[in-house]
């Protein structure tokens, strides 16, 4: 699965250009977005709300906490 994804920029502006934290952040957003279209279809097909599965699936975003802030 090939995906274009953001160029990844830190918190000063300047871009992550190693090849390997592109690739590892590539990879994981390819299965993010996997994980996430199959729990919406599973959602749509027990016949739960797409509107309230879309925001269940924003408010677990939200949520995610960064473990690493200064």
């Amino acid at each position: 699965m090939t995906s274009q994804w953001p160029k990844w920029v830190r918190d000063d502006g300047s871009v992550v250009a190693c090849t390997e934290k592109v690739k590892v952040m590539a990879e994981n957003f390819d299965e993010i977005k996997q994980i996430t279209q199959d729990a919406l279809e599973d959602g749509l097909l027990m016949e739960v709300s797409e509107q309230q599965m879309r925001e269940a699936l924003h408010a677990l975003v939200d949520a995610l906490i960064n473990p690493y802030k200064r």
